[in-house]
């Protein structure tokens, strides 16, 4: 399903105790497949309550670069509304610092 040149990693933060996926799964996560030779991500997923979260993430995060910090946030505080938008982004910024520690060792 992918090629040998991708990886998977996972972002992670805390939303607010009343958000529903903080009372399901303790947290916010966000899985990311990324192919290390383009730093583009080539599928996501994320911790949550109902389908079309996890689809219109997965929309929001698919072809974008794990280099382009600044330019997924935005994408992310213009586009996404839900309850978990800070997480969203706490948890993309987390997988952006694992995958570039990855990237250099």
């Amino acid at each position: 399903m992918y090629s040998k040149d991708t990886i998977y990693l996972i972002g992670d933060a805390k939303t607010s105790s009343n958000n529903p996926i903080m009372q399901k799964y303790n947290a916010f996560f966000i899985g990311l497949v990324v192919d290390r030779t383009s730093h583009l991500i080539v599928d996501a997923d994320c911790s949550a309550t109902i389908s079309l979260t996890s689809s219109f993430v997965q929309h929001l995060f698919v072809g974008k670069s794990m280099l382009d910090v600044d330019g997924v946030i935005q994408e992310i505080n213009t586009r996404y509304f839900g309850s978990s938008q800070k997480a969203l982004a706490v948890a993309f910024k987390n997988a952006h610092i694992k995958y570039t520690q990855i990237i250099e060792s």
